[in-house]
């Protein structure tokens, strides 16, 4: 088995790797010119471990992560009438997901350990029947506007994000509608 310093960086790697700087300087971590030395040395890093050693000394981000397989989904749709359906655990988050929730109906969208490469992602709920869920758990410092959810009858979002918000956390974008049930979201901790 390849060890995992040596496995080729992707593309992808590199450009995460971008990200993670950026944020180091916008918290202070770093300053403008060590930002502008490591982004090159990511964007020529051969090797995980090449990239590893551009962030080593930054938190929770001691190890980039390999690319994950993509299903080639532009949207994910987690759909249920009754029963109950997730997204939890490791995943690549696409730009699009639909939750729809029927009559007691539980559909949970957890984002605590997903990768994201988008700034903004796009959640739409559907929720059309009595006592149907909706459950959205988002790191601290991402941000979910819920004002494009149409909320009908006893439909309900329940939001209350913590302060403050990270001003270039990832937006979760709520759309769609609730007609009798609720949407609840949830700020975690980020998984390690």
């Amino acid at each position: 088995m390849t060890d995992h310093r040596e496995v080729r960086a992707s593309d992808r790697d590199r450009e995460r790797v971008a990200e993670m700087l950026r944020v180091a300087v916008a918290e202070g971590r770093i300053d403008l010119e060590e930002l502008e030395e490591r982004v090159g040395r990511a964007y020529t890093a051969r090797t995980l471990g090449e990239l590893d050693d551009v962030i080593t000394d930054l938190p929770r981000f001691d190890e980039p992560v390999p690319s994950v397989p993509s299903s080639g989904a532009a949207e994910l749709q987690l759909h249920t009438g009754s029963g109950r359906v997730e997204q939890v655990g490791r995943w690549l988050v696409p730009r699009v997901i639909s939750a729809k929730a029927g009559r007691w109906g539980k559909a949970r969208v957890d984002f605590t350990r997903a990768d994201c490469p988008h700034r903004e992602v796009v959640l739409d709920v559907e929720i059309t029947s009595w006592f149907g869920d909706v459950t959205v758990l988002v790191p601290r410092g991402w941000r979910v506007r819920d004002d494009e959810v149409v909320r009908r009858w006893l439909g309900a979002v329940h939001n209350r994000p913590p302060e403050p918000l990270a001003p270039d956390g990832v937006t979760v974008r709520l759309t769609g509608y609730v007609q009798t049930g609720d949407v609840w979201v949830r700020y975690r901790r980020a998984a390690t």
